[in-house]
């Protein structure tokens, strides 16, 4: 709100010509116009010739070159104006900042300091320093709270002066005193000399700090490299051993069927034989129970009649049947601890490559695998009948597993 205020008191107090802040505001009586003094005075210097005189703004002619009144109320306004705006920029000096000297009270952060005066001022204060300096101008410097550090303590003088035989800053009293026949130059050109050396030394840091930055950045593609590889790993790892899972239990299961279809048939034969068996041992009863009936009869004729009708007994029995019947699946069990024990030989001895290959360099996985490995690793991605098999020792196993399953 304050800052378009200002603006448009600016826009009231500039002057038609430069187009800025009236300076040392004149007026033309005869129009009432106003102007800096040296934009109308330049204005009606170039106008000498035809002995003409306008005014810039409105183009009014006078005739002769009239004269100009100072605009006091003006120049009051436009200095009230000037501090307005200078103290809306003005900030309170905090930590770390340069105080104004000359503030009372609650102090301004300064913007200048005055190494003639040895005091730092805010800007209000700077510009009546500059105001008041009609002669030779103070040399000027940015706010800086080390002004003591800038003149000399024994000759309280300013510092201008470099001696290179002590390395150190000294004023020109220096030179005709303790530093006589040093070798001196001035603090400026010695600021020369030692700018080329600091702006070299700007260049190595500069070159360090990108070659840094080159390593950190190649560092970063590396670890990000190795994360991308060490995941891609992981996941072809879950798939190859989620592969493997399924063909054993694909085997399992196959080789649990071949046992119970064995069983169903071994079961089914031995029924066969019991059931004849039992029948035979239902005849030898009849037949028994007819030679012992025929055994307790009294009448002789009788008896000769009966043993003479009895069939012949069979020699000898045959029990081929129920020898075939007789079944034991032991083997298979051992068999299957034998693949058992093979298949986790075999993995253990890979996993045992694939981690001492892993601790002898940090690179990604798909550049640490040997062609070995990488055999080794498809071997277990192809464990399916889709697949050929390439790793001679899951060959082995699988043809392990192959005579497992043909076991009767």
């Amino acid at each position: 709100m304050a800052e378009a205020s200002i603006s448009e008191a600016e826009d009231q107090f500039s002057c038609p010509v430069c187009l800025d802040l009236l300076k040392d505001p004149v007026t033309i009586i005869s129009c009432g116009h106003s102007y800096c003094m040296s934009c109308v005075t330049h204005h009606w210097n170039q106008q000498d010739h035809n002995a003409v005189y306008s005014c810039p703004m409105c183009k009014r002619t006078f005739t002769p070159r009239p004269a100009l009144y100072k605009n006091v109320v003006f120049a009051k306004m436009v200095e009230k104006l000037k501090m307005t705006k200078v103290k809306i920029t003005l900030n309170y000096a905090g930590p770390g900042d340069v105080e104004c000297d000359v503030c009372t009270g609650r102090k301004y952060k300064a913007v200048k300091s005055c190494l003639q005066c040895l005091e730092s001022y805010c800007q209000i204060h700077f510009e009546r320093h500059e105001a008041f300096r009609t002669g030779k101008r103070h040399k000027i410097t940015d706010a800086t709270g080390r002004l003591q550090g800038m003149i000399c303590s024994k000759h309280d003088k300013q510092l201008e002066i470099y001696c290179r035989t002590d390395q150190r800053c000294i004023c020109y009293l220096c030179t005709m005193d303790e530093h006589r026949n040093h070798d001196t130059v001035t603090a400026v050109a010695e600021r020369t000399e030692k700018q080329k050396s600091l702006e070299e030394r700007q260049r190595k840091v500069q070159q360090i700090m990108q070659e840094t930055e080159k390593r950190i950045q190649e560092l970063k593609d590396a670890v990000k490299t190795h994360k991308h590889s060490a995941q891609t790993a992981v996941e072809d790892s879950e798939r190859i051993f989620t592969e493997l899972i399924h063909y054993i239990e694909k085997s399992r299961s196959e080789v649990t069927q071949m046992i119970r279809d064995e069983e169903k048939a071994k079961v089914s034969r031995a029924e066969k034989v019991l059931e004849e068996l039992e029948r035979d041992i239902s005849d030898l009863r009849r037949r028994e129970a007819e030679l012992e009936q025929l055994s307790h009869t009294d009448n002789h004729i009788l008896f000769l009649q009966g043993f003479k009708s009895l069939p012949s007994p069979s020699t000898s029995s045959d029990f081929s049947g129920i020898t075939d019947c007789s079944f034991s699946f032991d083997d298979v069990g051992k068999s299957v601890s034998q693949l058992k024990e093979k298949l986790e030989g075999l993995c253990k001895e890979e996993v045992e490559k694939l981690t001492d290959r892993a601790k002898q360099q940090v690179m990604p996985l798909s550049e640490h695998l040997s062609p070995f490995d990488e055999k080794s690793l498809l071997s277990l991605s192809t464990l399916n009948q889709q697949h050929p098999v390439r790793s001679k020792s899951i060959s082995r196993a699988l043809r392990e597993l192959q005579k497992y399953k043909e076991t009767p």
